[in-house]
Protein backbone atom coordinates (compact mmCIF):
# COMPACT_ATOMS: atom_id res chain seq x y z
CA UNK A 1 0.00 0.00 0.00
CA UNK A 2 2.66 2.48 0.92
CA UNK A 3 4.69 1.58 -2.25
CA UNK A 4 1.64 2.44 -4.35
CA UNK A 5 1.34 5.73 -2.74
CA UNK A 6 5.03 6.76 -3.26
CA UNK A 7 4.25 6.12 -6.54
CA UNK A 8 1.51 8.21 -7.08
CA UNK A 9 3.32 11.15 -4.93
CA UNK A 10 6.29 10.95 -7.71
CA UNK A 11 4.06 11.09 -10.68
CA UNK A 12 2.32 14.20 -9.39
CA UNK A 13 5.41 16.14 -8.32
CA UNK A 14 6.59 15.32 -11.72
CA UNK A 15 3.75 16.34 -13.60
CA UNK A 16 3.33 19.27 -11.37
CA UNK A 17 7.06 20.29 -12.30
CA UNK A 18 6.18 19.93 -16.12
CA UNK A 19 3.25 22.01 -16.42
CA UNK A 20 5.11 24.82 -13.78
CA UNK A 21 8.00 24.87 -16.33
CA UNK A 22 5.87 24.88 -19.73
CA UNK A 23 4.51 27.98 -18.61
CA UNK A 24 7.42 29.88 -17.92
CA UNK A 25 9.56 28.52 -20.97
CA UNK A 26 9.47 31.13 -23.81
CA UNK A 27 9.70 28.93 -27.37
CA UNK A 28 11.23 30.22 -30.54
CA UNK A 29 9.26 31.33 -33.06
CA UNK A 30 8.27 29.40 -36.20
CA UNK A 31 10.62 31.42 -38.30
CA UNK A 32 13.57 30.79 -36.12
CA UNK A 33 12.72 27.12 -36.22
CA UNK A 34 11.98 26.53 -39.46
CA UNK A 35 13.37 29.72 -41.87
CA UNK A 36 12.46 30.11 -45.41
CA UNK A 37 15.47 30.29 -47.62
CA UNK A 38 15.60 33.65 -48.90
CA UNK A 39 18.74 33.37 -51.13
CA UNK A 40 17.25 30.40 -52.51
CA UNK A 41 13.60 32.09 -52.91
CA UNK A 42 15.72 34.91 -54.87
CA UNK A 43 17.63 32.77 -57.46
CA UNK A 44 14.28 30.78 -58.23
CA UNK A 45 12.82 33.99 -59.04
CA UNK A 46 15.44 35.40 -61.37
CA UNK A 47 15.68 32.30 -63.32
CA UNK A 48 11.62 32.24 -63.81
CA UNK A 49 11.60 36.02 -65.02
CA UNK A 50 14.21 35.07 -67.22
CA UNK A 51 12.83 32.13 -68.64
CA UNK A 52 12.21 33.83 -71.99
CA UNK A 53 14.67 36.35 -71.40
CA UNK A 54 12.59 39.06 -70.27
CA UNK A 55 14.82 39.85 -67.70
CA UNK A 56 17.94 40.12 -69.84
CA UNK A 57 15.68 42.21 -72.66
CA UNK A 58 14.41 44.91 -69.62
CA UNK A 59 17.88 45.37 -67.68
CA UNK A 60 19.52 46.55 -70.94
CA UNK A 61 16.78 49.24 -71.95
CA UNK A 62 16.74 52.52 -71.22
CA UNK A 63 15.48 53.31 -67.38
CA UNK A 64 12.85 55.35 -68.45
CA UNK A 65 11.36 52.65 -70.38
CA UNK A 66 7.91 51.05 -69.24
CA UNK A 67 9.42 47.47 -69.16
CA UNK A 68 11.22 48.42 -66.06
CA UNK A 69 7.52 49.38 -64.35
CA UNK A 70 6.46 46.02 -65.93
CA UNK A 71 9.47 44.04 -64.25
CA UNK A 72 8.29 45.46 -60.87
CA UNK A 73 5.24 44.14 -60.90
CA UNK A 74 6.30 40.77 -62.18
CA UNK A 75 8.55 40.00 -59.09
CA UNK A 76 5.75 41.56 -57.14
CA UNK A 77 3.41 38.32 -58.44
CA UNK A 78 5.84 36.26 -58.02
CA UNK A 79 6.72 36.59 -54.62
CA UNK A 80 4.21 35.88 -51.66
CA UNK A 81 2.51 39.02 -49.79
CA UNK A 82 5.07 38.69 -46.48
CA UNK A 83 7.92 39.28 -48.73
CA UNK A 84 9.71 42.43 -49.63
CA UNK A 85 12.65 42.82 -52.21
CA UNK A 86 15.09 45.04 -53.53
CA UNK A 87 16.08 44.30 -56.97
CA UNK A 88 19.44 46.53 -58.47
CA UNK A 89 21.45 46.33 -61.84
CA UNK A 90 24.97 47.07 -62.41
CA UNK A 91 26.93 46.89 -65.35
CA UNK A 92 29.94 44.67 -65.30
CA UNK A 93 33.13 46.56 -66.58
CA UNK A 94 36.32 45.17 -67.90
CA UNK A 95 39.51 47.09 -69.27
CA UNK A 96 41.01 50.18 -67.70
CA UNK A 97 38.02 51.27 -65.56
CA UNK A 98 38.49 51.47 -61.76
CA UNK A 99 35.05 49.91 -61.16
CA UNK A 100 34.21 46.68 -62.19
CA UNK A 101 30.11 47.30 -61.09
CA UNK A 102 28.73 50.30 -62.16
CA UNK A 103 25.03 51.10 -60.83
CA UNK A 104 22.18 51.02 -63.34
CA UNK A 105 19.12 51.00 -61.61
CA UNK A 106 16.87 49.38 -58.60
CA UNK A 107 13.58 49.44 -57.43
CA UNK A 108 11.98 48.34 -53.99
CA UNK A 109 8.73 47.94 -52.39
CA UNK A 110 9.32 48.94 -48.58
CA UNK A 111 11.66 50.78 -46.92
CA UNK A 112 13.28 48.35 -45.35
CA UNK A 113 13.92 44.49 -45.60
CA UNK A 114 14.15 44.30 -41.90
CA UNK A 115 16.77 42.82 -39.71
CA UNK A 116 17.32 39.96 -41.73
CA UNK A 117 17.57 39.30 -45.52
CA UNK A 118 19.38 38.08 -47.75
CA UNK A 119 20.62 37.94 -51.47
CA UNK A 120 20.81 35.99 -54.84
CA UNK A 121 22.92 37.24 -58.00
CA UNK A 122 21.85 36.52 -61.88
CA UNK A 123 24.38 37.39 -64.38
CA UNK A 124 22.54 38.11 -67.93
CA UNK A 125 24.10 39.32 -71.36
CA UNK A 126 23.20 41.68 -73.93
CA UNK A 127 21.44 40.06 -76.83
CA UNK A 128 23.40 41.12 -79.76
CA UNK A 129 26.74 39.76 -77.95
CA UNK A 130 27.37 36.09 -79.59
CA UNK A 131 29.27 33.89 -77.52
CA UNK A 132 32.10 31.37 -79.31
CA UNK A 133 34.34 28.27 -78.27
CA UNK A 134 37.82 28.77 -80.21
CA UNK A 135 39.15 25.40 -79.99
CA UNK A 136 43.09 24.90 -79.79
CA UNK A 137 44.96 23.03 -82.32
CA UNK A 138 46.12 19.90 -82.28
CA UNK A 139 49.93 19.86 -83.13
CA UNK A 140 49.94 23.17 -82.39
CA UNK A 141 52.70 23.17 -79.82
CA UNK A 142 54.30 19.89 -81.55
CA UNK A 143 54.49 17.98 -84.70
CA UNK A 144 51.61 16.29 -86.68
CA UNK A 145 48.47 18.55 -86.73
CA UNK A 146 46.91 16.68 -89.93
CA UNK A 147 44.20 15.34 -90.51
CA UNK A 148 43.81 12.90 -93.54
CA UNK A 149 40.20 11.49 -94.21
CA UNK A 150 39.65 8.59 -96.69
CA UNK A 151 37.49 9.94 -99.31
CA UNK A 152 38.81 7.62 -102.29
CA UNK A 153 36.44 7.62 -104.92
CA UNK A 154 37.66 4.27 -106.78
CA UNK A 155 36.96 2.16 -103.53
CA UNK A 156 33.97 0.95 -101.56
CA UNK A 157 32.64 0.06 -98.29
CA UNK A 158 31.51 -2.51 -96.55
CA UNK A 159 29.80 -2.66 -92.31
CA UNK A 160 28.58 1.08 -92.83
CA UNK A 161 24.99 -0.08 -94.34
CA UNK A 162 22.77 3.49 -95.02
CA UNK A 163 25.84 5.50 -95.34
CA UNK A 164 28.46 5.83 -97.94
CA UNK A 165 32.16 6.43 -97.46
CA UNK A 166 31.91 9.48 -98.62
CA UNK A 167 28.96 10.67 -96.79
CA UNK A 168 31.16 9.52 -93.47
CA UNK A 169 33.81 11.52 -94.46
CA UNK A 170 31.88 14.77 -95.22
CA UNK A 171 30.65 14.52 -91.84
CA UNK A 172 34.08 13.64 -90.09
CA UNK A 173 35.43 16.75 -91.88
CA UNK A 174 33.14 19.23 -90.73
CA UNK A 175 32.90 17.76 -87.06
CA UNK A 176 36.83 17.46 -86.76
CA UNK A 177 38.38 19.83 -88.97
CA UNK A 178 38.13 23.60 -86.15
CA UNK A 179 40.63 21.28 -84.15
CA UNK A 180 43.25 20.45 -86.34
CA UNK A 181 45.69 22.50 -88.66
CA UNK A 182 45.00 20.90 -91.64
CA UNK A 183 42.21 18.50 -92.57
CA UNK A 184 43.11 16.64 -96.09
CA UNK A 185 40.45 14.80 -97.98
CA UNK A 186 42.10 11.68 -99.49
CA UNK A 187 40.26 11.90 -102.94
CA UNK A 188 41.63 8.80 -104.77
CA UNK A 189 43.72 5.61 -104.10
CA UNK A 190 46.63 7.34 -105.95
CA UNK A 191 46.64 9.98 -103.02
CA UNK A 192 46.68 7.34 -100.22
CA UNK A 193 49.73 5.83 -101.70
CA UNK A 194 51.43 9.13 -101.99
CA UNK A 195 50.71 9.57 -98.16
CA UNK A 196 52.01 6.35 -97.63
CA UNK A 197 55.21 7.41 -99.23
CA UNK A 198 55.55 10.19 -97.20
CA UNK A 199 54.60 12.81 -99.63
CA UNK A 200 52.08 15.79 -99.31
CA UNK A 201 49.01 15.52 -101.64
CA UNK A 202 48.20 19.72 -101.14
CA UNK A 203 49.61 22.64 -101.13
CA UNK A 204 48.77 23.68 -97.62
CA UNK A 205 52.17 24.78 -95.36
CA UNK A 206 50.71 23.15 -92.56
CA UNK A 207 50.31 19.59 -93.62
CA UNK A 208 52.16 16.86 -92.18
CA UNK A 209 52.49 13.59 -92.97
CA UNK A 210 54.49 12.44 -90.51
CA UNK A 211 52.33 12.07 -86.62
CA UNK A 212 49.01 12.19 -88.30
CA UNK A 213 45.58 10.99 -88.01
CA UNK A 214 44.64 8.87 -90.72
CA UNK A 215 40.30 7.48 -90.49
CA UNK A 216 39.46 4.60 -92.76
CA UNK A 217 35.92 5.83 -93.23
CA UNK A 218 34.97 2.24 -95.64
CA UNK A 219 34.37 0.22 -92.40
CA UNK A 220 36.19 -3.05 -92.55
CA UNK A 221 37.55 -2.30 -95.60
CA UNK A 222 40.04 -0.51 -96.97
CA UNK A 223 41.10 1.14 -100.16
CA UNK A 224 44.29 -0.13 -101.54
CA UNK A 225 45.92 1.40 -104.39
CA UNK A 226 47.05 -0.21 -107.59
CA UNK A 227 50.66 -0.51 -107.11
CA UNK A 228 49.93 -2.76 -104.23
CA UNK A 229 47.85 -5.03 -106.12
CA UNK A 230 48.92 -8.05 -108.12
CA UNK A 231 50.58 -7.59 -111.44
CA UNK A 232 51.55 -4.03 -110.51
CA UNK A 233 55.25 -2.75 -109.33
CA UNK A 234 54.77 -3.45 -106.06
CA UNK A 235 52.37 -6.20 -105.75
CA UNK A 236 55.52 -7.96 -103.47
CA UNK A 237 54.53 -5.37 -100.82
CA UNK A 238 50.57 -6.05 -101.39
CA UNK A 239 50.22 -9.88 -102.02
CA UNK A 240 51.41 -12.79 -101.03
CA UNK A 241 50.66 -15.35 -103.29
CA UNK A 242 50.11 -19.33 -102.01
CA UNK A 243 47.59 -18.83 -99.25
CA UNK A 244 43.67 -18.42 -98.73
CA UNK A 245 43.83 -14.50 -99.04
CA UNK A 246 47.11 -12.77 -100.39
CA UNK A 247 45.94 -9.63 -99.84
CA UNK A 248 46.46 -9.75 -96.04
CA UNK A 249 50.13 -8.50 -97.26
CA UNK A 250 48.86 -5.10 -97.69
CA UNK A 251 47.72 -4.57 -94.72
CA UNK A 252 50.99 -5.89 -93.05
CA UNK A 253 52.45 -2.30 -95.72
CA UNK A 254 49.84 -0.53 -93.86
CA UNK A 255 51.09 -1.82 -90.28
CA UNK A 256 54.02 -0.68 -91.43
CA UNK A 257 53.78 2.91 -92.50
CA UNK A 258 51.93 4.01 -89.02
CA UNK A 259 54.87 3.03 -87.49
CA UNK A 260 57.10 4.68 -89.81
CA UNK A 261 55.24 7.84 -90.47
CA UNK A 262 53.80 7.39 -86.33
CA UNK A 263 50.39 7.64 -87.46
CA UNK A 264 46.92 7.34 -85.91
CA UNK A 265 45.58 5.17 -87.80
CA UNK A 266 41.44 4.95 -87.19
CA UNK A 267 39.31 2.61 -88.01
CA UNK A 268 35.18 3.87 -87.35
CA UNK A 269 33.37 0.19 -87.16
CA UNK A 270 33.30 -3.68 -86.95
CA UNK A 271 36.22 -5.59 -87.48
CA UNK A 272 39.10 -3.39 -88.75
CA UNK A 273 40.65 -4.40 -92.24
CA UNK A 274 39.00 -7.55 -93.22
CA UNK A 275 38.50 -6.63 -96.75
CA UNK A 276 40.62 -4.27 -99.50
CA UNK A 277 38.96 -2.35 -102.62
CA UNK A 278 40.04 -0.94 -105.40
CA UNK A 279 37.02 -0.45 -107.93
CA UNK A 280 39.46 -0.42 -110.89
CA UNK A 281 41.26 -3.65 -110.09
CA UNK A 282 38.73 -5.25 -108.62
CA UNK A 283 35.59 -4.07 -111.05
CA UNK A 284 34.48 -7.68 -111.54
CA UNK A 285 35.15 -9.02 -107.92
CA UNK A 286 32.81 -9.19 -105.20
CA UNK A 287 32.60 -9.76 -101.26
CA UNK A 288 30.06 -12.74 -101.81
CA UNK A 289 27.62 -10.05 -100.47
CA UNK A 290 27.03 -8.41 -103.84
CA UNK A 291 29.65 -5.36 -103.28
CA UNK A 292 32.03 -5.50 -106.20
CA UNK A 293 35.44 -3.86 -106.08
CA UNK A 294 36.92 -5.54 -103.50
CA UNK A 295 39.27 -8.54 -101.73
CA UNK A 296 38.57 -10.12 -98.68
CA UNK A 297 41.37 -10.26 -96.31
CA UNK A 298 39.39 -12.08 -93.75
CA UNK A 299 40.28 -12.06 -90.18
CA UNK A 300 44.22 -12.26 -91.24
CA UNK A 301 44.12 -8.51 -92.17
CA UNK A 302 44.58 -6.92 -88.45
CA UNK A 303 47.01 -9.59 -87.89
CA UNK A 304 49.05 -8.20 -90.41
CA UNK A 305 48.60 -5.09 -89.96
CA UNK A 306 49.75 -5.37 -86.07
CA UNK A 307 52.84 -7.39 -87.37
CA UNK A 308 53.45 -4.51 -89.42
CA UNK A 309 52.68 -2.04 -86.45
CA UNK A 310 55.35 -3.98 -84.30
CA UNK A 311 58.28 -4.78 -87.17
CA UNK A 312 57.77 -8.56 -87.02
CA UNK A 313 59.78 -9.43 -90.26
CA UNK A 314 59.23 -11.25 -92.58
CA UNK A 315 55.66 -11.14 -92.59
CA UNK A 316 53.60 -14.51 -91.84
CA UNK A 317 50.68 -14.62 -93.13
CA UNK A 318 48.02 -15.46 -90.14
CA UNK A 319 44.21 -15.85 -90.24
CA UNK A 320 43.77 -16.52 -86.15
CA UNK A 321 40.63 -15.12 -84.90
CA UNK A 322 40.89 -12.13 -82.45
CA UNK A 323 37.70 -10.38 -82.32
CA UNK A 324 34.85 -11.49 -80.19
CA UNK A 325 30.70 -10.50 -79.63
CA UNK A 326 30.45 -9.00 -75.98
CA UNK A 327 27.40 -7.50 -76.79
CA UNK A 328 25.86 -4.33 -75.21
CA UNK A 329 28.59 -2.48 -74.16
CA UNK A 330 29.31 1.13 -72.38
CA UNK A 331 31.18 4.05 -72.61
CA UNK A 332 34.11 4.80 -70.04
CA UNK A 333 33.72 7.34 -67.47
CA UNK A 334 36.45 9.14 -69.25
CA UNK A 335 34.62 9.41 -72.56
CA UNK A 336 31.33 10.29 -70.88
CA UNK A 337 33.57 13.23 -69.30
CA UNK A 338 34.71 14.66 -72.56
CA UNK A 339 31.33 14.14 -73.88
CA UNK A 340 30.60 17.11 -71.83
CA UNK A 341 33.73 19.15 -72.73
CA UNK A 342 33.21 18.61 -75.80
CA UNK A 343 29.82 18.83 -76.56
CA UNK A 344 29.41 15.59 -78.16
CA UNK A 345 26.82 12.70 -77.33
CA UNK A 346 26.52 9.49 -78.74
CA UNK A 347 24.77 7.02 -76.92
CA UNK A 348 26.24 5.57 -73.54
CA UNK A 349 25.78 2.07 -75.01
CA UNK A 350 26.39 0.53 -78.20
CA UNK A 351 25.86 -3.04 -79.38
CA UNK A 352 29.59 -4.96 -80.31
CA UNK A 353 30.30 -7.98 -81.89
CA UNK A 354 33.78 -7.07 -83.49
CA UNK A 355 35.38 -6.30 -80.31
CA UNK A 356 38.90 -7.03 -80.41
CA UNK A 357 41.21 -9.25 -77.86
CA UNK A 358 43.51 -8.01 -75.33
CA UNK A 359 45.67 -10.70 -76.63
CA UNK A 360 46.95 -7.80 -79.40
CA UNK A 361 48.58 -6.51 -76.24
CA UNK A 362 51.50 -8.53 -77.08
CA UNK A 363 52.35 -6.30 -79.62
CA UNK A 364 53.51 -3.99 -77.67
CA UNK A 365 50.67 -2.09 -77.77
CA UNK A 366 49.47 -0.23 -74.65
CA UNK A 367 45.45 1.03 -73.94
CA UNK A 368 46.29 5.14 -73.45
CA UNK A 369 42.01 5.30 -73.34
CA UNK A 370 38.80 3.16 -73.10
CA UNK A 371 36.40 4.60 -75.52
CA UNK A 372 33.84 1.83 -73.90
CA UNK A 373 34.60 -0.18 -70.71
CA UNK A 374 36.43 -3.59 -71.20
CA UNK A 375 34.15 -6.48 -71.23
CA UNK A 376 36.36 -9.44 -70.12
CA UNK A 377 39.22 -10.45 -72.32
CA UNK A 378 37.55 -8.14 -74.80
CA UNK A 379 38.35 -4.41 -75.48
CA UNK A 380 34.86 -2.69 -77.89
CA UNK A 381 36.93 0.85 -78.26
CA UNK A 382 39.86 1.70 -77.34
CA UNK A 383 43.24 3.74 -78.50
CA UNK A 384 46.17 2.12 -78.29
CA UNK A 385 49.12 2.95 -78.19
CA UNK A 386 52.97 1.29 -79.79
CA UNK A 387 55.97 1.82 -77.73
CA UNK A 388 58.37 -0.84 -78.18
CA UNK A 389 59.73 -2.97 -75.02
CA UNK A 390 62.29 -0.79 -73.44
CA UNK A 391 61.17 2.29 -74.91
CA UNK A 392 59.32 5.66 -74.52
CA UNK A 393 58.95 6.95 -77.67
CA UNK A 394 55.35 6.40 -79.53
CA UNK A 395 55.64 4.61 -83.04
CA UNK A 396 52.27 4.49 -84.21
CA UNK A 397 48.57 4.13 -82.81
CA UNK A 398 45.53 2.36 -83.22
CA UNK A 399 41.80 3.60 -82.21
CA UNK A 400 39.14 0.90 -83.32
CA UNK A 401 35.49 0.58 -82.63
CA UNK A 402 34.70 -2.60 -82.73
CA UNK A 403 30.77 -1.75 -82.94
CA UNK A 404 28.35 -2.96 -84.95
CA UNK A 405 26.56 -1.18 -87.77
CA UNK A 406 25.74 1.20 -88.74
CA UNK A 407 28.67 3.58 -87.97
CA UNK A 408 28.25 6.54 -85.84
CA UNK A 409 31.17 8.89 -86.17
CA UNK A 410 30.34 11.02 -82.65
CA UNK A 411 32.13 8.22 -81.13
CA UNK A 412 35.21 8.47 -83.82
CA UNK A 413 35.13 12.34 -82.69
CA UNK A 414 34.97 11.44 -79.06
CA UNK A 415 37.73 8.85 -79.11
CA UNK A 416 40.57 11.11 -80.79
CA UNK A 417 39.71 14.19 -79.09
CA UNK A 418 39.52 12.34 -75.71
CA UNK A 419 43.41 11.39 -76.34
CA UNK A 420 44.47 14.41 -78.00
CA UNK A 421 42.48 16.57 -75.33
CA UNK A 422 42.71 20.27 -77.77
CA UNK A 423 41.67 22.83 -75.34
CA UNK A 424 38.37 24.95 -75.67
CA UNK A 425 38.72 28.48 -74.92
CA UNK A 426 35.78 30.15 -74.16
CA UNK A 427 34.78 34.07 -75.08
CA UNK A 428 35.10 36.21 -72.31
CA UNK A 429 31.24 37.58 -70.14
CA UNK A 430 32.63 40.58 -68.66
CA UNK A 431 33.11 42.42 -71.99
CA UNK A 432 32.39 45.98 -71.14
CA UNK A 433 28.46 47.14 -71.52
CA UNK A 434 27.47 43.58 -72.98
CA UNK A 435 27.07 42.17 -69.47
CA UNK A 436 25.14 43.07 -66.20
CA UNK A 437 24.82 41.91 -62.77
CA UNK A 438 21.01 41.44 -61.04
CA UNK A 439 20.76 41.34 -57.82
CA UNK A 440 17.62 40.75 -55.37
CA UNK A 441 17.74 41.14 -51.72
CA UNK A 442 14.77 39.30 -50.16
CA UNK A 443 13.45 40.32 -46.34
CA UNK A 444 10.55 38.78 -44.32
CA UNK A 445 8.03 40.68 -42.44
CA UNK A 446 4.58 40.06 -40.83
CA UNK A 447 3.63 37.01 -39.12
CA UNK A 448 5.14 35.09 -35.80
Amino acid sequence: MMRTIEVLLVIIIITSAFIVSSFYAVLPQPRRISPLNLRRIALSTLQTLDVNYALSETVFKDISDSAWAQLQIAISACLPPNIVYNLTVYEVQSGGETELYRYINSFSNAADLGIQSDASSYLVASSNVTFHVTPEKIGAHGGGGTLYILNCSDANGWWITGYTAQSLAADLYNLLSPYFQATIMVQNTAQLRQIMDGNKISSLPQENVTNAVVINTFGECVPIPQVYCQGYERQNEGYYSGVAYPYTRYCYTLGQKTRINNWTWVSIVGYPLYYVSNTVVFANQQNDWGIYGMQKTYQGGINAFLQGLDNRNPFQYDETGITGNPGVVYLSPEAKYYCNYYGIYPSPYQTSTRALSTSILDYHLNVTLYVFNQVGNYIPGAVYLHVFQGDTKITGALLALGLTRTPDIRLTALGLLSYYKPRLYRSEYTASGTSRLVVLQLGQVGGI
